[in-house]
């Protein structure tokens, strides 16, 4: 499961510019033992993208929702 492995995510990132979920990322956090500074670091980190995520999904969700409205061309 690509989600708990973040090297997988990494590869598909690179491969389908997909960001994962930040529910999996916070996930692949929790799974991987860091120092306290590397951690404090890491999530300060994480709520940035946690922040930015949703603008983007706020972004992409009205760009989406104008391109439904609006009239297909012809093949």
């Amino acid at each position: 499961m690509y989600h708990y492995d973040a090297r997988i995510a990494l590869e598909e990132l690179q491969e389908d510019a997909l960001l994962p979920h930040p529910v999996k990322l916070r996930d692949m956090i929790l799974r991987t033992k860091l120092d306290a500074q590397d951690a404090q670091v890491l999530n300060h980190d994480f709520q940035e993208y946690l922040t930015r995520f949703g603008e983007l999904q706020k972004i992409g969700r009205e760009i989406l929702e104008k391109l439904a409205a609006g009239q297909r061309k012809a093949s």
